[in-house]
């Protein structure tokens, strides 16, 4: 297993999960927990969680997505679209 750092930036206001709640736009940093897979011939990783971190002045809040979850809400950003995929919608 490892951990990787990085930031993500949205343009709008935005949801990663429901239960979330809407976020305004912005830069955040998120950590990245991928755990090894072995290929024959070299290592690979796969990222099994991802850490979200919401900060404002006095307090932090982390929210945990899947990769899913967080590669879903970009794409909803890029398309201008604020709120979480309607799963009924085709």
């Amino acid at each position: 297993m490892r951990t990787r750092q990085s930031t993500v930036t949205f343009h709008r206001p935005f949801t990663l999960t429901p239960d979330a709640g809407p976020l305004p736009p912005g830069s955040y940093d998120i950590e990245i927990d991928e755990e090894v897979i072995q290929v024959t011939d070299r290592t690979a990783y796969r990222e099994v969680a991802i850490y979200f971190y919401v900060r404002s002045p006095g307090s932090t809040r982390m929210i945990v997505v899947t990769p899913a979850d967080l590669q879903s809400a970009l794409k909803r950003d890029l398309e201008g679209v604020s709120g979480p995929a309607d799963p009924t919608a085709n």
